[in-house]
């Protein structure tokens, strides 16, 4: 095996696991189990009875802390696999500076960083509950939990919306629970801000009491200002809700998909195009119709709700196949300069009850109809009919 060979086979193993490739499939179990070891220790060292234990705890730490730099090293030695389309420099810094990038590093750093600088021993320890954060890196290998992270992108701006209307809703009820209370408490609500501790623990129904009103004019506010509350909690809650409904019933079609025959055409949005600047989740989409994947230059976009549709842009629909053991049968005429319907307007053709133009080829081209294209001689027409057609001959589906 060639050394770039070496290289590619390292990389498949230490990306995200494939169930067929037994070594990544370890290496992913591997990797997990020193996480969830690694936080176990930080958890169970804050116990009174862990002292015994401290030496043992410190030697596997230190094993798995080793562990995580090697794994940083062998991601950012392969990150060019991870970013094809960058040079290999430009890829390692793009994984360097990526969210996972940075999770990474923190996962070992800090556990290097007081050998450095011993007399900062005590502070780095309180840096090291970054070691939580591991947690993210869990959510690399399974995609359950990446719903979480879709749900969040795909309603950003509407949870952006809400916390803005809470946070300017809280300053409001601060400024006014100091000029309602401020006479009567002057110690407590001391200045214009003095409230906002009141005011987030009454918005976010938790009320610990600690400052309240005593002013009927306060009480009555607070009163007020409680119900609103629950209705603010409830907005932010709601949305969540809605976008995993939204999410589960998306992975859910293309489960649907997945055991049916699925048949896809490559639509190109040129100039002029209808869709042009809308997003996917406005697209006047038939039932059953789906918008699979958007070729955008050399990049392959998997399409959200959210994704504006741009001119060049190819997208690839999908729909499930028909099928029926019954068959349909059509009917295809050539018309002659001496057929009544030649030159006549689809619209004024007496066939609206008993047969159905599904297509009209005219000479090299495939028209779909409309009430106003006028049939021509020489136009090739296929319908659905019935009856029987003069001329016409059977088209078995």
């Amino acid at each position: 095996m060639s050394w770039e060979a070496r290289k590619k086979r390292i990389f498949d193993i230490i990306s995200v696991g494939n169930r067929e490739d037994w070594p990544s499939r370890l290496f992913d179990i591997v990797l997990i189990g020193m996480i969830l070891t690694n936080l176990f220790i930080a958890v169970f060292s804050t116990f009174d009875c862990s002292a015994p234990y401290h030496e043992l705890m410190g030697r596997v730490e230190l094993v798995t802390v080793v562990a995580f730099t090697i794994e940083y090293a062998l991601r950012v030695w392969t990150a060019e696999y991870l970013y094809p389309a960058l040079p290999p420099l430009q890829a390692t810094v793009r994984y360097m500076v990526s969210f996972n990038g940075i999770i990474d590093l923190l996962s070992f750093l800090l556990y290097y960083l007081p050998f450095f600088f011993p007399t900062g021993v005590v502070a780095f320890r309180l840096f090291r509950v970054v070691r939580i954060f591991r947690l993210f890196r869990v959510n690399a290998y399974y995609d359950a939990l990446n719903v979480i992270a879709d749900v969040l992108r795909s309603k950003k701006n509407q949870l952006v919306s809400s916390i803005f209307i809470i946070l300017v809703l809280m300053t409001a009820s601060s400024l006014c629970m100091y000029s309602l209370e401020h006479e009567a408490q002057p110690e407590v609500f001391q200045n214009a801000f003095s409230g906002l501790w009141w005011a987030v623990s009454t918005l976010l129904t938790v009320g610990y009491g600690d400052i309240y009103p005593v002013t009927v004019a306060g009480r009555i506010f607070g009163t007020i200002l409680t119900f609103l509350g629950v209705g603010i909690v409830a907005i932010p809650t709601g949305i969540l809700s809605a976008g995993f409904v939204e999410q589960y019933t998306r992975l859910k079609s293309f489960s649907d998909y997945t055991q049916a025959d699925i048949r896809f055409v490559r639509l190109e949005a040129g100039p002029g195009h209808p869709w042009l600047g809308k997003q996917v989740k406005d697209l006047p989409l038939p039932p059953g119709l789906l918008l699979a994947v958007i070729l955008r230059g050399r990049e392959a976009v998997v399409p959200h709700g959210d994704t504006v549709i741009e001119e060049g842009d190819a997208m690839i629909l999908g729909a499930e196949g028909y099928q029926d053991d019954a068959g349909v049968t059509l009917k295809e005429i050539t018309l002659r300069r001496t057929h009544p319907w030649a030159g006549r307007p689809i619209r004024d053709l007496d066939i609206s009850r008993q047969t159905l133009i599904v297509l009209v080829r005219r000479g090299e081209r495939a028209l779909i109809p409309n009430g106003d294209m006028v049939l021509e001689p020489g136009d090739t027409v296929v319908l659905y009919s019935k009856k029987n057609i003069r001329d016409a001959q059977s088209v078995t589906v």
